[in-house]
């Protein structure tokens, strides 16, 4: 028996886009849930397009989007690489679901809150932890929280089961995430013996997929790969870049805040850089966008 890896664009829609108890029992395994009443029962699926309410604003597209019985919405994404570009683009599609969700004329009490869920398959902070959850809180003194956005980032590579204490359901659906691949003839025994963890396998077998998806999938991981190597060398370049813009624009704001943003700056260049070539190359704006980080804007504009 011969798997695909989860993490892949085809693969991860299949399973997550396709079948309401898996993606039930995901969330409900990695959002930050504290009470019995605030978990989902049932879900809807969305259009993972985000259309814009003028046609003068650039859509975008989401992996799985979907609203619980609540009418709260969920957006889940699997980023490959992490860029400092995708926090706009998640604050951005977050949002965008969000304003959405109130027609002209209606009560801003009806707004339901959005969660953003990401799965990272890269590191992206200097913390031990893979596990970050942000909110709009009030910082120096009532730490009073801001309802109606919440986003979640895991850093998949950061995670392993060994030293986790958590839900016993967060550790086998991030267990399926980083250990089920294409060198993976068994599947080990813990994940096969919970239902739905053991549907979220089968649905990986190679033989469930079409010759042309299987095309689809190689070229996916071909151009990630590739967009990888490209993308981790101009990290070192765009911050040798930015502390330079840093340095020249610390005069005025201060030295260490100014690097901080200059080698920002100089990353997202070398990025877009990265992104116009491969749209050269004929990649698809879809794929550009998970390499990169960068919203369809940004790349129809290169």
């Amino acid at each position: 028996m011969r798997y695909l890896s989860p993490k892949a664009d085809l693969t991860f829609k299949k399973v997550f886009g396709e079948h309401p108890d898996l993606i039930i029992s995901f969330l409900n395994a990695l959002l930050p849930f504290e009470k019995p009443e605030e978990e989902i029962t049932q879900v809807e699926y969305l259009n993972p397009e985000l259309v814009p309410q003028t046609p003068f604003h650039k859509d975008s597209i989401v992996d799985v989007r979907c609203k619980d019985q609540q009418g709260r919405q969920f957006i889940v994404e699997m980023q490959m690489m992490w860029t400092s570009a995708y926090k706009q683009r998640v604050l951005f599609n977050a949002s965008k679901a969000y304003v959405s969700q109130l027609d002209k004329g209606k009560d801003y009490e009806l707004l339901q809150p959005v969660y953003s869920l990401n799965l990272v398959n890269d590191t992206f902070s200097e913390s031990k932890g893979y596990y970050h959850d942000f909110k709009i809180v009030e910082e120096t003194e009532t730490k009073e929280v801001i309802e109606g956005l919440r986003f979640i980032f895991i850093e998949l590579p950061k995670f392993t089961p060994d030293n986790y204490k958590g839900k016993r359901m967060q550790v086998l659906w991030l267990r399926y995430l980083t250990e089920i691949n294409e060198k993976t003839r068994q599947a080990p025994k813990e994940l096969m013996e919970n239902p739905e963890i053991n549907k979220a396998v089968t649905q990986l077998e190679e033989s469930a997929f079409s010759k042309e998806q299987l095309r689809g999938y190689d070229h996916f991981w071909d151009v990630v790969s590739t967009a990888k190597m490209q993308i981790s060398s101009s990290r070192r370049e765009g911050r040798e870049e930015g502390e330079k813009i840093g340095i020249e624009k610390g005069k005025k704001i201060g030295i260490e805040e100014g690097k901080k943003i200059g080698i920002e700056e100089g990353e997202k260049k070398k990025v877009m850089d990265i992104a116009k070539k491969m749209k050269e190359e004929g990649v698809s704006i879809a794929l550009i966008e998970k390499c990169s980080g960068l919203t369809p804007k940004e790349i129809n504009a290169l």
